[in-house]
């Protein structure tokens, strides 16, 4: 006799459940009120008893689908005596052709859509996947993060192309490969798993005696699972969400790394809908508390790596690897100035009236326009006029071509904690004003930090600007950032004692003083270019006037 096991209905605004893990599998015997298998709904997270004894003879729906309440989700078969049909896995004693025959992640209906490492940047020819956030033959919506991945340029995450299953992982966490690549296929619509073509004449299907498979049967499938890049387990530290917990966290801008600190009070700790709901109303009082929100573009101090090490005994020296984005950061360094013939100038600038002016209207512009005002915008204004008037210095190599460009794409270099950097750039900068130039700034930088750039925000930049100044630092010999042909280095504004001339005497006075330094690839910009580039930026902060804001 079969018994069909359905979805239950937990609630009466409930219409539908997810299956988080099943307890048990096919062929295994499971004793009546015996967990077979847990759900998700979008009020609770619970576990779901056998409604009778006997061998778990079908699964209709998988781990992480969806389902409405009543569907038939499994059968259960009352006389044990009866075979349940499942896959032999023979011992030949030639592991490699028992690994052929297990069935693979292959998706039977819809059609595969092959997913790509995605091109992050002009200069990014590679990328490393960091995280996959789905499992083989979990469904996924269009535009839900699939993975993520590292490159020298931004740590991004990687939407979904297309509503579908997951059929098919074929780059594991922690590989790196050529962009372009194909990483993973989704199937357009759910199938069920079937064997690999060129082993499925081959492969043998019997009945063979419930309630389980043999102990040799079941050490292959157990090496199987362990070893193949395509299982994934979940890991310490990662939590089942609910599409419903997900939709909500999507929908309001919670990030993954924001949800993975919210207490849960569902079954081991998982998220449900009122944690979350509960989380946000806290997060609203938390911001109304602040009688203004800020945003301030410059970077937040950065962290040491480690703030000390624990040395053993005898110990003299500790290797530690390098992160993913570091090893980036290095290899981009190194190719650059493999490429560009670096040079640098200095220059020093009276930034008096701009000092001046962020001090009498900073906490009217503050309040007007919601922004924290300070020098970085200011010093981009003046790049940018520099730039009109010198587009050389606003191009790029291509062996004996020059490359020139007629918008201005500002990059500018976002310090990231512990130790990374991102480039993100504001595109057609030559079109806004100062305050239209902070405003960028700060939302580009907001989501730098928030790991929300698109590879529309890093990619296409023509000149940066890198402000090492609000580390106290006074000036610096950038690296250019490939391919362009400057970088425009800027340092702290420090009061110092200058000589003036007034009226034709020298007197000394205090001003607030800044150094600039442009790095500059001497294949195309050399030392008077450069040289009146840099005095055409001095010039027009020098004579800073109001009406540019």
């Amino acid at each position: 006799m079969q018994v069909n096991v359905i979805m239950p209905k937990m609630g009466e605004s409930i219409n539908e459940g997810t299956i988080i893990k099943w307890n048990k599998k096919v062929g295994e015997i499971v004793k009546k009120d015996e967990i077979i298998f847990e759900i998700s709904t979008d009020k609770v997270d619970t576990e779901i008893p056998s409604p009778a004894e006997g061998v778990l003879f079908e699964i209709k729906v998988f781990e992480q689908e969806t389902v409405v309440v009543d569907t038939v989700v499994a059968i259960i078969e009352t006389d044990i005596n009866i075979p349940v049909k499942i896959q032999e896995v023979k011992v030949s004693g030639n592991p490699k052709a028992e690994l052929d025959e297990m069935p693979s992640t292959k998706q039977v209906g819809g059609n595969l859509i092959d997913i790509p490492m995605p091109k992050m940047g002009e200069s990014v020819m590679e990328g490393t996947i960091i995280k996959w956030n789905k499992k083989v033959g979990e469904t996924v919506k269009k535009d839900e993060i699939l993975f993520e991945i590292s490159t020298d340029k931004v740590d991004t995450e990687v939407p979904s192309p297309e509503d579908g299953t997951l059929s098919e992982i074929l780059v594991a966490e922690q590989q790196t490969v050529l962009v372009g690549t194909i990483v993973a296929r989704l199937s357009s619509r759910s199938g069920l798993n079937k064997t690999n073509e060129q082993k499925t004449e081959s492969t043998k299907t019997d009945f063979v005696e419930s309630p389980a498979l043999s102990e040799s049967n079941a050490m292959v499938i157990e090496s199987f699972e362990m070893s193949s890049p395509s299982s994934y387990k979940n890991k310490p530290g990662r939590k089942f969400y609910s599409p419903l917990v997900l939709s909500i966290a999507q929908k309001e801008n919670i990030s993954f790394e924001e949800l993975e600190n919210i207490p849960g009070s569902g079954i081991e700790g998982r998220i449900t809908k009122k944690d979350i709901l509960k989380y946000l109303e806290n997060l609203k009082i938390k911001k109304s508390e602040k009688p203004v929100s800020k945003i301030d573009e410059q970077p937040k101090v950065l962290k040491p790596v480690a703030t000390s090490i624990q040395w053993k005994e005898g110990q003299d020296i500790v290797t530690i690897p390098m992160d993913n984005i570091r090893q980036k950061i290095m290899k981009h360094m190194v190719n650059s100035k493999d490429t560009s013939v670096h040079v640098t100038a200095v220059i020093e600038v009276d930034m008096n009236r701009i000092h001046n002016f962020i001090k009498n209207n900073k906490e009217d512009f503050l309040k007007r326009e919601n922004l924290k005002l300070t020098y970085l915008p200011f010093i981009a204004y003046a790049c940018i006029k520099a730039l009109k008037e010198y587009p050389f210095m606003n191009a790029s190599v291509d062996g004996t071509n020059i490359i020139l460009k007629k918008h201005i794409n500002l990059g500018f270099a976002v310090a990231m904690e512990p130790n990374g950097l991102i480039v993100p750039n504001i595109k057609n900068a030559d079109d806004k004003n100062v305050k239209g130039l902070a405003r960028s700034i700060a939302e580009t930088s907001e989501k730098a930090r928030s790991k929300k750039l698109t590879v529309d925000d890093i990619s296409g930049g023509t000149f940066t600007i890198t402000n090492y100044g609000v580390f106290g630092t006074l000036f610096g010999t950038p690296i250019i950032n490939q391919p362009e042909v400057a970088v425009l280095g800027v340092g702290t504004v420090t009061k110092k004692p200058i000589v003036m001339e007034v009226d034709g005497t020298d007197t000394i006075s205090v001003r607030p003083m800044m150094y600039l330094s442009l790095s500059h690839d001497h294949r195309l910009v050399d030392g008077m270019l450069g040289g009146r580039f840099l005095k055409t930026i001095k010039d027009s902060l020098e004579n800073f006037e109001a009406t540019q804001i």
